[in-house]
């Protein structure tokens, strides 16, 4: 591991909320194992081994159904590890790769075959070295005909930068981490007011509420980060979805509990109705439906 990088908890509590029949834990990774499926050497950080039997582990003792599981940067376009979780999965999981504008159509169908649904492009520049931009426009055309979506991953500082190009993507674009804002700031801080108006001015635009646990400013239970997941789901019940992150990589202090995140879920989907959207119909409609 790189030095100072924190493991995931080792020993998660059971939430006490329990989610309805068939829900999806809609972002999460596999790591490695690296004697098997070795990272990237152009990797910025080296994370402990987390692989799919922990995941799918983890997905049953929190009550969960499904996975979806993100591409992250330690294994940059190399999805081997990811579709071996999927293919392991009985059909219970699906996927968001990495890839570079060098694959070929063939490996694409693979990919979909194997159950990935979409691609993931990283704008925060301490994990990853930007891709050009007309370089993600054209991978972004050549998936959106396999009807896959692209998933984002930015900072808010940065949306006033990206928003154009975000807008203009030939597919549904889904946001991580509700663009990170930042909390201490409030939820009618001019830069997360320019992303609800982005949401609601473009209906193709999904978000994730999840990650509280790297925005809180007071820890856990992240009640500072209720106002912010429970105004998206407000406002785009039918466009947000939650993952756990798990297993949470480069966090700086400490490894959230997975237990704990999940209790966090009906302070920001109070209703049933809300709940069963978040976890349940969109993420089916998003991956398994289309």
């Amino acid at each position: 591991m790189s030095p100072g990088y924190i493991p995931f908890h080792p020993n998660p509590s059971k939430p006490k909320y329990k989610p309805p029949a068939g829900a999806v834990d809609a972002h999460c990774h596999v790591f490695g194992p690296e004697a098997k499926f070795p990272y990237a050497p152009e990797r910025k950080y080296t994370p402990c081994d987390a692989p799919k039997e922990k995941l799918f582990a983890l997905r049953d003792f929190l009550g969960f159904d499904k996975n979806v599981i993100v591409q992250a940067s330690c294994h940059a376009t190399d999805n081997r590890a990811l579709v071996d979780a999927l293919d392991a999965s009985a059909g219970r999981a699906k996927g968001v790769a990495f890839v570079s504008e060098e694959i070929t159509d063939e490996e694409l169908r693979a990919l979909d075959r194997s159950g990935v649904r979409g691609v993931r492009f990283n704008f925060v520049r301490r994990l990853v070295d930007v891709t050009p931009r007309d370089v993600l426009t054209r991978v972004a055309n050549r998936v959106a005909t396999l009807g896959w979506h692209i998933v984002v991953y930015f900072e808010m500082a940065d949306l006033a930068d990206f928003e154009s190009f975000f807008t203009a993507l030939p597919t549904i674009v889904v946001v991580d981490h509700m663009g990170v804002p930042e909390v201490r700031k409030g939820v009618d801080d001019p830069d997360n007011r320019r992303f609800l108006r982005m949401l609601d001015t473009h209906p193709n635009i999904w978000t994730k509420v999840t990650c509280p646990e790297r925005m809180t400013l007071v820890g856990p239970p992240y009640d500072d980060v209720v106002p912010f997941g429970r105004t998206l789901v407000t406002h785009f019940r039918d466009r947000v979805i939650w993952g756990t992150d798990w297993p949470h990589p480069n966090m700086k202090k400490e490894a959230p509990d997975d237990g704990v995140l999940v209790d966090w879920i009906p302070k920001i989907a109070p209703s049933a109705a809300e709940q069963q959207a978040l976890l349940v119909d969109n993420p089916m409609g998003l991956y398994w439906e289309r």
